[in-house]
């Protein structure tokens, strides 16, 4: 058990990369279409590139998305709407009517009688609600069918049988016998008009049910291909007819109804082919990029984006598959970029890409646009923390997309009278969904603790609190920062090493001088030395505690791990030579390690840059009358006595880069001192 605890232990990262390599695997799996992939690609107006295809089975042709859509719109327009009919308003408004009549009806007005008034008024009353009198006016015709629902029974009429209020005029006229007076016709349309009340109402349930009904008969289907028939011969273009039958049979290919042997077959299908794709991504981490691969949280991050993506594509293509283009896919390589490197940012795009192929409709078409539009990002995008540079490369990357959609359409369809502007509307919103990567960084720095170029320009602010109390603690120090941060910044643009992280670190690689400044000379403001009553190993000790106390302070003021680096190693594993040969002169038998830095050495081109600049930059204050010939010979001795005592061994950096290096510090100096070469007497 406890052999085991270790291996555990020892293994640890190990296991949680495997760990990682499953979840991963599994949850895009997940999110994959379980249906069987149809194994040709084709395009519309383009030439069919297989052998002759015969059907491999039965199967139905089926009717194109606007066949169907104008099969809905035929029958919204012809749809019978449904009426209700209520049979008890007829003899409320007959009791109203001889209510009405009794109290205004005086016989001495008029010629005919108040019975003959009364029935006069029912007859019409009754010939008012033979088919009902309508709760308002609707956008039929006149000559519209409708159903009347009378209980249990269903009458179809013509909707002008329907009776209106503002008719009553008209019926009263059609009713009234030739030698009837104005008074009488005047009377009866006002208590009519009073006691005629709808009885007829839309059923809106039951009609829109009818609709629904018609709808949902539609056949979605044209006809049938039996096994065995041909489908479309090699060299035939793919167009009308053949096209549609070819997305007929791909449709029976990804159906959901499959067996549960067909099913398992698939899921190990999927679990090979998204297993290939994470092992060629930690091949490639572990060969070129171990620092990345041997920090699980960088792969943990790496991963979670290249699932977020695939996540959000699958919600787009679920809900609308034409809207699948918004996804803003181009954000992958700009935040990996901003965090690590182009490269890495590349190929992570390019394997989203591959996974996002068994997703998307027309996987051809969006895998070439992707493809595009992802190098057009690695290419164009520099200087992330500029905002002005953020916009015109997606500029830049909107425009490609909608120009590979243009020439995708041109080759589809021929022509451009059928083009759908609202495609280039959605490439328009990617782009600016693609300036969401700002503050997306920002998130992603806070959760997972990474830094990038942005978060560097904000720290190399000298403005900033903690430059702000070096500067007033130990002024000479921050002289010294600044002038070690110009020359390092000119060295790594020379070689093309992160100019702004190693300009960082060099505004912060002393600020554990803060704790004792008046212990290191450039910050001694008279000719007293402190370390004159110090024993030589005491006065060892606070030099290298500099380094400790600096690390300390970094962490206090949640300074990045990156920018720590090159506070840890900017002296590698030096000894302090001045007080190490005054000790020898005292001792001959001295612990060199007792007057040595802790380490670790530099391990990458910057930390390595930081190390010769800042031996260089101080050593420069202690030459006397410097010359051109002075310089050169110190920079060659400081930095070729690095590479003797083994410090940059580890920090991936060439004989030429070192070289290189070398040629800037010196130029720099001789500007610094406003030195000439020396000519021959």
């Amino acid at each position: 058990m406890k052999n085991l605890f270790a291996l555990f232990t020892k293994k640890q990262s190990l296991i949680y990369k495997v760990f990682l390599f499953v979840i991963s695997t599994f949850l895009i799996i997940y999110l994959l279409p379980k249906g069987g992939q149809f194994k040709y690609n084709f395009q519309k107006g383009k030439p069919w590139q297989y052998e002759n295809l015969y059907a491999p089975f039965s199967f139905t042709i089926k009717k194109e998305a606007e066949a169907i859509e104008k099969e809905k719109e035929i029958i919204l327009a012809n749809a019978i709407p449904y009426f209700d009919y209520d049979a008890t308003v007829l003899k409320q408004s007959e009791s109203d009517f001889k209510g009405l009549l009794d109290e205004v009806f005086v016989d001495s007005l008029y010629k005919t009688s108040k019975e003959s008034a009364v029935r006069l008024g029912l007859s019409i009353t009754k010939n008012l609600y033979k088919n009902g009198v309508i709760d308002g006016v609707y956008p039929y015709s006149e000559d519209k069918i409708v159903y009347l629902k009378k209980g249990n029974e269903i009458e179809e009429i013509v909707y002008s049988q329907l009776f209106k209020k503002e008719d009553i005029p008209k019926r009263i006229i059609a009713n009234l016998p030739e030698n009837a007076s104005e008074k009488l016709q005047d009377l009866l349309e006002k208590s009519l008009f009073r006691t005629i009340k709808p009885n007829v109402t839309l059923n809106t349930k039951l009609t829109e049910a009818a609709k629904e009904s018609e709808i949902k008969a539609i056949n979605p289907n044209r006809g049938i291909i039996e096994k065995g028939g041909r489908i479309i011969a090699k060299g035939e273009v793919v167009e009308g007819d053949k096209f549609q039958i070819l997305n007929s049979l791909k449709l029976e290919y990804q159906s959901q109804v499959w067996s549960a042997s067909n099913y398992y077959w698939l899921l190990i299908g999927y679990s090979l082919l998204v297993s290939l794709v994470f092992l060629m991504l930690f091949l490639f981490l572990k060969k070129y990029r171990p620092d990345i691969f041997h920090n699980n949280t960088k792969v943990t991050f790496i991963f979670f984006n290249i699932f977020l993506m695939v996540f959000l594509t699958t919600i787009v293509v679920k809900l609308d598959a034409k809207y699948v283009y918004v996804v803003p896919i181009c954000i992958l390589p700009l935040i990996l970029k901003a965090f690590f490197d182009p490269r890495v940012g590349l190929f992570v795009h390019v394997l989203t890409i591959l996974l996002l192929g068994f997703v998307v409709p027309n996987s051809f078409e969006y895998m070439f646009l992707q493809f595009i539009a992802g190098i057009v990002t690695i290419l164009t995008v520099s200087e992330l923390y500029k905002r002005a540079n953020l916009f015109i490369s997606v500029g830049q990357i909107t425009l490609v997309y909608i120009i590979g959609y243009f020439a995708f359409f041109l080759i589809q369809e021929g022509n451009i009278q059928s083009m759908e502007l609202e495609r280039f509307g959605y490439f328009i919103l990617c782009g600016l969904a693609t300036l969401f990567a700002h503050p997306l960084i920002y998130f992603y720095e806070k959760i997972f603790g990474l830094v990038s170029d942005v978060s560097l320009l904000e720290l190399s602010d000298t403005n900033s609190k903690l430059l702000k109390e070096l500067s007033n603690k130990a002024p000479g120090t921050f002289h010294h920062s600044l002038n070690v941060a110009n020359l390092a910044e000119a060295a790594a643009n020379e070689i093309g090493a992160n100019a702004m992280l190693i300009r960082v670190g060099a505004l912060y690689h002393d600020i554990g001088k803060m704790h004792n400044p008046t212990y290191f000379t450039e910050n001694q403001v008279n000719s007293i030395n402190l370390h004159n009553d110090l024993d030589p190993k005491e006065s060892a000790q606070i030099i290298i505690g500099h380094v400790i106390k600096g690390i300390e302070i970094a962490r206090k003021n949640n300074l990045p791990d990156r920018v720590i680096d090159f506070i840890r190693t900017h002296h590698g594993t030096s000894l302090v030579y001045y007080f190490y040969k005054k000790e020898k002169e005292l001792n001959e038998n001295v612990n060199s390690d007792d007057f040595r830095y802790p380490g670790p050495v530099p391990f990458s081109k910057e930390t390595a840059i930081l190390m010769m600049a800042d031996s260089v930059e101080a050593a420069s204050k202690s030459l006397k009358e410097p010359t051109s010939t002075k310089i050169d010979a110190f920079v060659e001795k400081i930095i070729d006595g690095q590479m003797e005592q083994g410090q940059f061994l580890n920090s991936n950096i060439t004989f030429k880069e070192i070289e290189t290096i070398k040629k800037v510090l010196k130029k720099k100096l001789n500007n610094i001192y406003h030195l000439r070469v020396e000519y021959p007497e």
